[in-house]
């Protein structure tokens, strides 16, 4: 806490607002981005009623929530760094949440995927759009579980007066136990083994079963594209794993550059691949790409009157 101090007192006003003005630039970005997503999901009821396109406008909307927390999380730990513990565990466990939604919502995207080219005739039956909200209610279920657990963790080794002080809104000081460490390596661990399991397991089956029925080389190599691409979603997804990791390394070898270090990772592991991410499945599908274009595109009817038209009138 106290380095947290010190870090944050050597920060210059400028850096301080160099700082807030980039994340709020890339906020607003982002989520206006993914907003044409979402507003051409509701104007386009054909959305509606496809598990695909429910699933993946459920990941942009998850992705707005968690940079726009991000956002307001990050300028407030330069305007007002210490909260109420009460209204900064509720906010923490909302960005734990949405953070591991993600992976999870990808999964299940890989999933509904391997259903529909693997298990075409049992696609419709399984694939319904009940199910599909079942399906994203478990997924915010799971999200929680987590943030739900520091939150227990820290009643039971803190008294209740604990929630009525102030602190630094920062998981690595609101959540500081041993038990927290170690809950938080066992988390990681495991949603990085399920999803990636998940991942490999699925998208190997929808490339075989691709080359299986194609009758050329074209449809075996679009398959594979896909499988490349939603690998690289979750590896950009699972960057914001590595944070810790990269700040461990980094900040002893260029200590001068603390703060930067802190900053520059933030926005490479969290905040931009938020964007990228919907980009590379919304913008590649023909489908939605169409329909957004149509929705965004702004069209004039130009209506001429000739004159004689106007003296006939007139007479």
């Amino acid at each position: 806490m106290n380095s947290t101090i010190n870090e944050q007192a050597i920060v210059t006003f400028e850096e301080m607002l160099t700082k807030n003005l980039i994340i709020i630039f890339l906020g607003v970005t982002i989520n206006s981005i993914n907003g044409m997503f979402v507003f051409t999901f509701f104007m386009n009821s054909i959305f509606y009623s496809d598990p695909r396109y429910i699933l993946y406008i459920h990941l942009v909307i998850n992705d707005m929530i968690m940079v726009g927390l991000s956002v307001v999380l990050h300028v407030l730990s330069y305007l007002l760094p210490f909260l109420n513990v009460s209204v900064c565990s509720i906010l923490l466990i909302i960005a734990s949440a949405t953070h591991k939604n993600t992976p999870l919502t990808l999964a299940g995207m890989a999933i509904e995927r391997y259903i529909a080219v693997c298990r075409p005739l049992h696609h419709p039956q399984i694939c319904t759009v009940r199910r599909t909200h079942i399906l994203i209610g478990l997924i915010w279920g799971v999200g929680l579980i987590p943030g739900v657990t520091d939150l227990i963790i820290v009643t039971a080794t803190q008294p209740l007066s604990f929630f009525s002080t102030v602190a630094l809104c920062r998981a690595s000081y609101i959540y500081s136990t041993k038990y927290h460490i170690e809950k938080n390596k066992a988390v990681q661990g495991i949603y990085m083994l399920f999803v990636w399991m998940v991942l490999v397991f699925t998208y190997c089956k929808v490339l075989v079963a691709a080359r299986k029925v194609s009758t050329n080389a074209v449809s075996a190599k679009k398959a594979q594209s896909t499988i490349i691409l939603h690998g690289a979603q979750l590896m950009l997804c699972m960057l914001s794993y590595i944070t810790p990791i990269l700040d461990l390394i980094l900040v002893p070898l260029f200590l001068a550059y603390q703060s930067q270090i802190f900053f520059s990772n933030y926005l490479i592991t969290n905040i931009i691949p938020r964007l990228l991410t919907p980009l590379i499945y919304g913008v590649r599908d023909q489908k939605f790409a169409a329909q957004m274009k149509a929705n965004l595109s702004c069209k004039f009817r130009v209506v001429t009157v000739e004159p004689t038209q106007l003296n006939n009138k007139t007479n």
